[in-house]
């Protein structure tokens, strides 16, 4: 009785139309227009995958480069850092749970003898957790006598949440917006040094959906890559959207069950469901893409890319949106450094 009243419950919600309808229309209208736009397309828009062998990813400095995966316990995060462990990449494990992290490791491991992997323990909407990481990143990397620096942030960590809830640092029902766009906005921020002073060409990955529901994502990604354009010292980093299509993870885990499995029977009738294996692709062709190759949406697997949807080249509000995740960014920093003040005031 409880399951029915939950089911009824969210279904008279309009965010499960929202998502009913809406999401797949959208799913399905990119699928067409990536059809159309490989038939009738004259520019192609086909990118090739490069080999870490190549001289342009290694050097004396850099031997294995550093790929940072957030969300890498489950689903595509995990996928990835396994397709990229593979790809020779030293890949560093980012999620909140140290005992998926383990698991997800031992997995990679049983598939992949060789791969090099390291876990962090992040919690993506808390700022402080996010810094911490960094100063952990940087003498993990002095400690093992490697570059300090990093080759590649997929910024892959989402969530789907249907009830209230609190971030870490106390904004109410924002979780979700914390770790889908603010988190990846910080943490690249944040990694952001380490990115600019690899040795090789360096990228961030950032995960989108079809729906565009995190047009935020998408926003930042192109605002970030007209900023990099500008500075000299950055050349060298290239920022791109992967959108995976419709993948069946975990995801809708807080839906109830009947909803979220009729949305995939759904989505496999229509014959565009993937498991995380096969989706996966994407998010490996964006980071496996030429280093001149930014601020392009890649979506489809195979290196295909499309337009992503007007909204998220509005120039003005990519802008708008900078500048008010710099202010909370600016803020969130303030606030760190003054609650470590106060902590090391209280051991004096």
């Amino acid at each position: 009785m409880e399951v029915v009243k939950s089911v009824v419950s969210f279904m008279c919600n309009s965010e499960f139309w929202r998502m009913a309808v809406l999401w797949s229309f959208s799913l399905i209208f990119s699928y067409l227009k990536l059809f159309y736009e490989s038939l009738f397309s004259q520019e192609s828009k086909f990118q090739p995958r490069c080999s870490l062998k190549d001289s342009i990813f290694s050097t004396a400095l850099v031997a294995r480069p550093v790929c940072i995966v957030t969300g890498a316990t489950s689903g595509l995060g995990a996928a990835a850092a396994h397709a990229l462990s593979n790809e020779g990449f030293y890949v560093v494990l980012v999620g909140r749970s140290s005992e998926l992290l383990s698991k997800a490791i031992s997995e990679i491991k049983s598939r992949n003898h060789d791969a090099c992997l390291k876990a962090f323990e992040v919690n993506l909407s808390s700022f402080v957790s996010i810094l911490e990481f960094k100063h952990s990143l940087q003498q993990w990397l002095q400690d093992s006598n490697m570059h300090s620096s990093v080759q590649l942030l997929i910024n892959n960590a989402g969530i789907l949440a249907t009830s209230r809830r609190f971030t870490c640092e106390g904004y109410d029902d924002c979780r979700m917006l914390a770790t889908n766009y603010i988190g990846a906005f910080c943490l690249t921020k944040v990694l952001l040094p380490l990115l600019e002073s690899s040795p090789v060409p360096c990228r961030v990955v950032n995960v989108t959906s079809f729906t565009h529901r995190n047009v935020c994502i998408l926003l930042f990604s192109y605002e970030l890559h007209r900023k990099v354009g500008l500075m000299k010292k950055s050349q060298h980093l290239s920022i791109v959207a992967a959108d995976p299509g419709a993948v069946q993870t975990n995801i809708m885990r807080e839906i109830p069950s009947p909803v979220s499995t009729m949305a995939f029977a759904a989505m496999k009738l229509l014959g565009v469901l993937q498991s995380s294996k096969t989706g996966v692709s994407a998010i490996v062709d964006a980071a496996l893409a030429p280093p001149d190759v930014s601020g392009v949406y890649f979506f489809g697997g195979k290196g295909r890319s499309l337009n992503s949807s007007a909204l998220s080249y509005d120039a003005k509000l990519a802008k708008d949106l900078w500048d008010a995740s710099c202010n909370l960014f600016e803020e969130e920093q303030v606030a760190a450094q003054r609650d470590g003040n106060c902590a090391v005031g209280n051991d004096e």
